[in-house]
Parts: C-alpha cells; sequence; structure tokens
C-alpha cells in the first residue's frame, strides 16, 4: 500500500524571535516491510538542514535558522510503501516460545538498556499491576504479551494530551488515563519488568476508519518487542493491534522523550510563544503537493 503523509507544525510567536536549532525526527529510515519512495522537507523561515543519524539510526535534520520570525512553519511531504501483513504470524525461536525465557548473552549484551525498566521502584502500583499477569508462571509469550495489550486498552481510558511530556507508568495507572505515548510507556515498562527487550516508537498512524474525504492519519507512538528469530514486533495498546499493518514507524529509542519529532527553542521571554498548531493527513496512494 502506497501512502501519502505530510505533516505541517506551525509556531506562532508575539513578536520576532531568533530561532534555535530544531532537532526534526519526520523522515523514516526505513525497514524490511516499509520502503520510504520521496521525502521532502521545508522550513518558513528557510533553513539549513544537516542530515546525521542518532545511535539508534534514526534519521535526523537539524534545521538551523538565520533570521528572526514570528511564524515558524516546519513542512514534511512523505510517500512510503507499507507491505506489512493485516495477519501476521510469526516465527519465534522455540526456546521463546514460552515465558519466562533468556536470551542468548550476545542478545543480551547488545539489547542492553532496553531490557532495563527506567521505574527503579519496586514496592508501588507497577509492580502490582505487573505481578497480575500470571506471577511468573509459564505462559505462551506471544499470548502473554498480547494479554498486556488488551488490559491497557481496557483498563486505561485514552485521552488526547496536548502538554509536553509523558507520562511514568505508575502516573498511568494512578489516573487510569493517557495518550497514545503514556499507553505506549505503560506497555514498556510493563514487559520490561517481565523480561522483554522493548523500545518506544514514533510515526505515523494510517486509519481508514477514520477522517474525511480519504485523509486520514494521526502522529502516533507505540511499544516493539524483540523475541528470538521473530525480531521486532510492533505492539500499539491505544488500538488493540500486534504488528505493523497501518503503522509507518518513522524512529525508535528507549523512551519515548528521545524521539518527538520535533524538538527545539528560541530566544526571547516565555510569553512571546503564543500558540502551535499541528496537521496531519494519511492519504492512501500517491498525492500531489
Amino acid at each position: 500500500m502506497l501512502l501519502t503523509i505530510h505533516h505541517r507544525t506551525t509556531y506562532h510567536y508575539a513578536r520576532a524571535v531568533a530561532l534555535q536549532p530544531h532537532r526534526l525526527l519526520l523522515c523514516p529510515r526505513g525497514q524490511h516491510d516499509l520502503k520510504l519512495v520521496t521525502r521532502r522537507l521545508w522550513c518558513a523561515p528557510s533553513a539549513r538542514l544537516d542530515w546525521s543519524q542518532d545511535v539508534f539510526g534514526n534519521l535526523i535534520a537539524t534545521a538551523m535558522f538565520a533570521e528572526p520570525t514570528d511564524r515558524l512553519i516546519i513542512d514534511s511531504h512523505l510517500l512510503v510503501e507499507q507491505c506489512a501483513e493485516a495477519w501476521p504470524v510469526f516465527t519465534i525461536a522455540p526456546f521463546a516460545h514460552r515465558h519466562p525465557f533468556a536470551y542468548a548473552p550476545d542478545e543480551m549484551l547488545d539489547l542492553g538498556a532496553l531490557l532495563v525498566s527506567t521505574s527503579a521502584a519496586r514496592g508501588d502500583a507497577l509492580s502490582a499491576w505487573v505481578a497480575g499477569f500470571g506471577d511468573g508462571l509459564p505462559s505462551d509469550t506471544l499470548s502473554l504479551l498480547q494479554a498486556i495489550n488488551s488490559r491497557i486498552n481496557r483498563d486505561i481510558g485514552y485521552r488526547q494530551r496536548d502538554e509536553e511530556g509523558t507520562q511514568s507508568a505508575e502516573d498511568t495507572l494512578v489516573l487510569a488515563s493517557g495518550s497514545c505515548r503514556d499507553l505506549a510507556t505503560l506497555f514498556i515498562e510493563t514487559a520490561r519488568r517481565l523480561g522483554f527487550a522493548a523500545r518506544a516508537v514514533s510515526g505515523y498512524l494510517y486509519d481508514a476508519r477514520s477522517g474525511g474525504e480519504g485523509q486520514h492519519g494521526a502522529t502516533h507512538a507505540w511499544a516493539e518487542i524483540y523475541l528470538p528469530d521473530a525480531g521486532w514486533i510492533a505492539f500499539d495498546p491505544t488500538n488493540t493491534r500486534m504488528g505493523s499493518a497501518n503503522l509507518v514507524p518513522v524512529a525508535v529509542a528507549r523512551t519515548i522523550a528521545q524521539i518527538m519529532p520535533i524538538s527545539g527553542g528560541y530566544v526571547g521571554a516565555a510569553e512571546d510563544f503564543i500558540d502551535m498548531e499541528v496537521e496531519v493527513q494519511a492519504i492512501a496512494g500517491e498525492s500531489p503537493r
């Protein structure tokens, strides 16, 4: 399936401000089930774009601005080929069919921090939550991960949050609500407590059931779990989905905070910032712009 993704972010300021460098994570690096066909990234005012890759291999564009402005537009236009199966069958190493299992020593070393929970407390709400998934008894690996996915979707209400930052897993459990990035973080922290290697993913969701006039989509966050032989498998607790169908991953990292689509600042007073508008369109097929 070809998808055209248009992502525009507009910042308004009360007066002309000097823009600091902006870090843009808007271009997919590609993978076996996602091919980047074309990309177009531009800014107003114009910016010099320096491309690099971070420690996770994500494509980073650093925008450098020369002139002050009272409005900043960052516009990304992508054409991608998404070929993930709607009902995937994963070939998992036999020893990993049942949980718990142990990763091979070399994999343990390479997975490193992706196995470590960022929540240090052990007598907390997260510990009680994790204990509810079988109390360490052997279980089918994929069934366990799907159970975590479904329970988060069932017990934690989705709400759109415009404020910056990601809730801790503990806060999401106490509040019983969160955004897609909060639900993904809870999934990741739960999985790590159970011995799985997990990473955060940011990108786009194409959903033909939403939107109007053939235009659907939103920025989105979800999780991936590493299973021997099968590799990284997507789990989206916001929509109770397993697998990468209808997902366009842009970046991966240890935490959601490391892969925000746009990060940057300006030189000026706090009250100089008025607002920010985000528009995302995901359209099936190739759409000219």
